[in-house]
């Protein structure tokens, strides 16, 4: 008897977990993000942020611009590479709190703009820098939304976890380039 207990009860959990399993395939599957240049307004999770920074923009864009040194300064980025230059078409692998990103930078403009895109793990986001330069110091804002399945399902734990990132982001960028 406890046997048969025992043995219906791992089939309601293995078919729980195959359920689980064909739900998850099939949303990441069939999801489908649209790459833009900017982001999209209609996002579930959206952040905006701004810093100045105490350099003049040539110092802060060649830091920034430096996928492959990402993780000297920024703390919470692991392994970036770039595969080619930093150009409009070019992709870059990355890892930021535990996920394994590959983006794909979509706007390159020296000095003024860098945006990128890319899907994690039931994510899709679209990220976005602007540069601006007034009497020797440089303003950064940065936009990014994110969207997805998993996205919708922990909204709040994601723009809490946006917001926290980007102001690291920021700080760390300051940090570097006021050195």
């Amino acid at each position: 008897m406890k046997n048969k207990k025992l043995k219906n009860m791992l089939i309601v959990i293995l078919s729980i977990i195959i359920v689980l399993a064909i739900t998850v395939f099939t949303l990441e599957y069939f999801s489908d993000y649209k790459v833009s240049k900017t982001i999209h307004a209609d996002a579930p999770v959206i952040t905006k942020k701004s810093i100045v920074i105490n350099v003049p923009i040539e110092k802060v864009w060649k830091i920034f611009c430096d996928v492959d040194n990402w993780n000297v300064w920024q703390k919470e980025i692991v392994s970036p590479k770039i595969n080619g230059e930093f150009i409009a078409g070019t992709n870059f692998k990355w890892k930021s709190n535990g996920l394994n990103i590959t983006s794909t930078l979509q706007t390159v403009e020296a000095n003024k703009i860098v945006g990128w895109t890319g899907p994690a793990f039931g994510s899709f986001a679209i990220h976005t820098w602007y540069f601006t330069e007034q009497n020797g110091k440089t303003t950064v804002q940065v936009e990014e939304s994110m969207e997805g399945w998993l996205v919708k399902l922990f909204k709040s734990k994601f723009q809490t976890g946006l917001d926290t990132s980007i102001e690291h982001w920021l700080n760390y960028l300051k940090i570097e380039s006021e050195k």
